[in-house]
């Protein structure tokens, strides 16, 4: 392998103004830490990354890239780009085994992160490397978030994680309450009393969209972010339904297909898909039938009645009338994207949500009430890892500035 992604590595034109780096949005600096590599610098190269970005591991696999670096590559003008990707994987999968570093001198504050998802991990990382002594509440039993719960294992191994959090958070000596849900026995003002200066809220959004249509309550009826959190428990038949076309569908549609379903529809309301044109293709190429322009109007016990659909000149999407079909399944998933749970919001005073039930923040994630910070899904709605990554960087240093403001008020 290391062969291969040295020749890939070689054909990089270490453009003076790259467009590789304006296409990431965490601006890995890719050119330097190519060059690093190719000079035999693989250690440094490692280092940059993860100072960079430390969940580069992660994003090396799960990353957009034909929209983001590898999209903006000069040499993909007229041919392929440099798949940084591989090469990305390749050094910080090297690296992360030669960090042993321990804890920062603590710097005598407290830190809760709510959530440990992209953005919870991110933050806590940067903190910890700043000297606060963190700690995560996790609501689920293993850290992760969207990443562990979410992600196929085809897409990203549980393993990536497992070192994650032996490298990052257990060396550095970040504690870590799995199975602890704030908004219940604990609160946030809870935490504030324990003598936590700073909260970072990254709780994600795990509540499913539901399509309001009669049906959706019987027995063979799932939501895709409910399947991908444990494919195991779900028996789904030979023959589903998948309602909706974004990367998250892929995902439920491709892992069904591992799980044994022999056929699989997956259902958009337009002519086109969501997802990124690498997923699309990919669950293709594995046995997926793409049904176009439908729109679910009932579910029944034998599957889904759909209706065509058809684009208006104001670009919104209506119901064809008298068009409506019974295709049949043994199961179906509902895959249309997801919001924020509102424990938190409902059991603290003065934090803000909007009317989708995201928290409000300005751009360096200060939430309406003072020493609350939030970021990524609960923010901003279903994005990508690497955006959450990147505002996170912003919001930990407004952390930072916040606390020390404490510590100069007391001296």
């Amino acid at each position: 392998m290391s062969i291969h992604v040295l020749d890939e590595a070689s054909r990089c034109l270490n453009c003076k103004v790259p467009q590789c780096k304006k296409g990431c949005p965490i601006s890995t600096p890719i050119p330097e830490v190519i060059q690093l590599m190719l000079q035999g610098n693989l250690d440094e190269a490692g280092k940059m990354l993860f100072e960079n970005n430390p969940l580069t591991t992660v994003c090396s696999l799960v990353c957009n890239h034909e929209k983001q670096c590898e999209g903006h590559c000069i040499l993909g003008k007229k041919g392929a780009p440099v798949h940084f990707s591989m090469i990305e994987n390749y050094i910080s999968s090297a690296y992360s085994s030669k960090m042993v570093k321990g804890p920062a001198p603590y710097n005598g504050m407290k830190v809760a992160i709510i959530g440990a998802g992209p953005a919870g991990l991110t933050i806590a990382v940067i903190l910890a490397r700043k000297g606060y002594k963190v700690t995560i509440f996790e609501g689920k039993d293993k850290i992760g978030g969207v990443l562990r719960y979410g992600i196929p294992e085809f897409r990203l191994p549980k393993s990536v994680l497992d070192d994650f959090e032996y490298r990052h958070l257990i060396l550095k000596e970040i504690k870590i309450r799995p199975n602890t849900t704030i908004g219940g026995s604990i609160t946030i003002d809870d935490l504030f009393r324990d003598g936590y200066k700073s909260i970072f809220v990254g709780t994600g959004v795990w509540r499913p969209n539901a399509l309001h249509i009669k049906g959706e309550t019987l027995g063979h009826v799932h939501f895709g972010i409910n399947y991908l959190s444990n494919p195991d428990s779900f028996h789904l038949g030979k023959n589903v339904i998948v309602i909706g076309a974004g990367n998250s569908a892929m995902d439920v549609a491709r892992t069904a297909l591992r799980k044994g379903v022999r056929k699989l529809q997956c259902f958009s309301r337009t002519e086109t898909v969501a997802a990124s044109k690498h997923e699309y293709e990919y669950a293709i190429l594995e046995g997926v039938d793409f049904v176009y322009n439908k729109i679910p109007i009932e579910i029944v016990e034998e599957g889904v009645i759909f209706a065509d659909t058809i684009k208006t000149e104001d670009g919104n999407v209506e119901v064809v009338p008298g068009t409506e079909k019974l295709y049949e399944a043994d199961s179906v998933i509902v895959c249309i994207s997801q919001g924020p749970q509102s424990r938190i919001v409902s059991t603290t005073k003065g934090l803000d949500a909007n009317g989708r039930g995201l928290l409000v923040t300005d751009d360096m994630g200060h939430t309406s009430r003072p020493g609350i910070f939030a970021s990524g899904d609960v923010v901003n709605g279903s994005r990508t890892v690497v955006e959450a990554v990147a505002h996170s960087k912003l919001v930990a240093e407004a952390m930072d500035e916040y606390m020390q403001s404490l510590k100069e008020e007391v001296n």
